[in-house]
């Protein structure tokens, strides 16, 4: 908003509630990975047996990697496909030539070759091979990552989080239990992103002047515009957001200090968020609703 000097809310709002809802999509395009690497060496090794000229190895190919019961249950899984057919995910239909190269990834690498050559499996073998192809392999894809990134700038950011859940999920897969998350937990946590967008904005001026004598040692005009924008966020938290515990919301923008801004800007940061809690806390101005709050 700042940077194209507009002061349409609604907009701002639609594009947060988009990215939010697209980090499911990344979900689904990312999980499903799995199963189109499944598929698409399936459709080779049965090409390759019927070749006229096929080698012995050919007609009688190693199929432990097509018949992963992990990655066959999630071409299977009603909850994973009722997802990918609700959201229309058909990424991978349209650019398979990702899942080619990254197919010529996972047969090149190690872990492949120690799984296949394995004299036997069990069933937790089969799911710690998918767990560490997942994270060892496909996330850190370099050509996986450039398809998400031109597909949607966003996604950038929501990679990190996603791959973590996804192995998460296949750590402690069971073929009856896996169901695709929610992306929020309740009504209220999805109206918490708006809410500090809105507030934050409402009451920008006054936030600012919140801070505006507090930076003795920092030229105003030279602090980072994003610092600037995520000391008006902290303070709203404070006093717009009872229930949020004080400590949650400064580690909270120190990390994102860390994330996003000037490699001192953490430290201004906080120097100037704990001297605002400490008058806060004088002043009676910030009101935390529950035990451990402040």
């Amino acid at each position: 908003m700042h940077q194209s000097g507009s002061d349409d809310l609604s907009k701002q709002e639609k594009f947060l509630k988009a990215s939010l809802d697209n980090i499911l999509d990344l979900y689904l395009i990312l999980l499903s990975s799995l199963v189109e690497l499944r598929k698409k060496e399936e459709a080779y090794l049965e090409l390759a047996k019927n070749k006229h000229l096929a080698t012995k190895e050919e007609r009688n190919p190693n199929t432990r990697f097509i018949h992963n019961p992990v990655l066959l249950a999630l071409e299977k899984n009603a909850s994973l496909q009722n997802a990918l057919a609700t959201n229309h995910i058909h990424n991978w239909q349209h650019n398979d030539d990702t899942i080619i190269y990254m197919l010529q990834d996972v047969k090149n690498s190690t872990l492949y070759q120690k799984y296949m050559a394995k004299p036997a499996v069990t069933f937790e073998d089969e799911r710690y091979f998918v767990t560490d192809l997942f994270t060892e392999v496909i996330a850190p894809n370099e050509k996986l990552y450039a398809y998400l990134e031109d597909f949607k700038l966003t996604w950038v950011d929501d990679i990190p989080v996603v791959n973590t859940l996804i192995q998460k999920q296949l750590r402690h897969f069971v073929t009856e239990e896996f169901c695709v998350p929610k992306i929020f937990k309740d009504e209220e946590d999805a109206d918490f992103a708006l809410d500090l967008l809105r507030k934050t904005i409402l009451n920008e001026s006054l936030f600012g002047s919140e801070f505006e004598n507090k930076t003795p040692n920092w030229d105003t005009e030279r602090i980072a515009e994003l610092d600037t924008i995520m000391l008006k966020m902290a303070i709203c938290e404070f006093l717009k957001f009872p229930s949020i515990p004080v400590k949650v919301t400064i580690n909270e923008y120190l990390e994102l200090a860390k994330e996003y801004s000037t490699p001192k800007s953490s430290i201004f940061i906080n120097g100037i968020l704990d001297n605002l809690v400490k008058e806060y806390q004088i002043s009676g101005k910030m009101k935390k609703a529950g035990r451990g709050l402040l």
